[in-house]
């Protein structure tokens, strides 16, 4: 509806101000960027560097029909694309929420330090389609337009993410552990 259209005392649907999106939704925007790559600072690095750029046009972004995707989409291309890499490797630590069936503290310990060290050893795309998928619950469609490939693609990365981290488990249980 337009504003001329508008009910009498109805004020115009404003596109939300960068600030107020900043402020309601950075701590999720963090948190997605952090599950992305696995350390904090560099999750804030992220989240910052894309929202730095997004500032400019944020006229032009708030009138899409998501715009909260245009930005985890972007953040998404900016952690596939950064060139840095850190020298030491990533330090991985994380609150994710436990597997099912682990009763004692230590396993629960145990089995999130596994899966961060799992996702830690795979290329950036294929990590990627794993936080899309299984983080976020998205189709291989909605993947497959956010990383600007097709959906045979996100089923190849997944799978081939999926038995990369079945071999790592493979080697760090040894013979005999398993």
């Amino acid at each position: 509806m337009s504003p001329d259209l508008a009910p009498a005392g109805a004020h115009p649907r404003r596109p939300e101000g960068f600030d107020d999106f900043v402020r309601s939704r950075g701590g999720a925007l963090l948190r997605f960027a952090y599950v992305l790559c696995g350390d904090a600072h560099l999750a804030e690095d992220l989240v910052q560097e894309v929202l730095a750029r997004m500032h400019p046009r944020w006229e032009r972004v708030t009138v899409m029909d998501s715009p909260e995707a245009y930005v985890r989409t972007a953040i998404v291309r900016q952690f596939l694309s950064w060139r840095r890499r850190r020298a030491a490797g990533e330090a991985v630590v994380a609150e994710v929420p436990e597997p099912a069936g682990l009763a004692e503290p230590q396993q629960r310990v145990l089995a999130r330090d596994q899966m961060w060290q799992l996702l830690a050893g795979l290329p950036r795309a294929q990590r990627a389609v794993l936080v899309l998928r299984f983080y976020c619950d998205l189709a291989d469609g909605e993947i497959a337009n956010l990383l600007d490939c097709r959906e045979t693609t996100v089923r190849s990365q997944a799978a081939r993410a999926l038995a990369r981290m079945r071999t790592m488990l493979g080697e760090q249980e040894g013979p005999g552990d398993g």
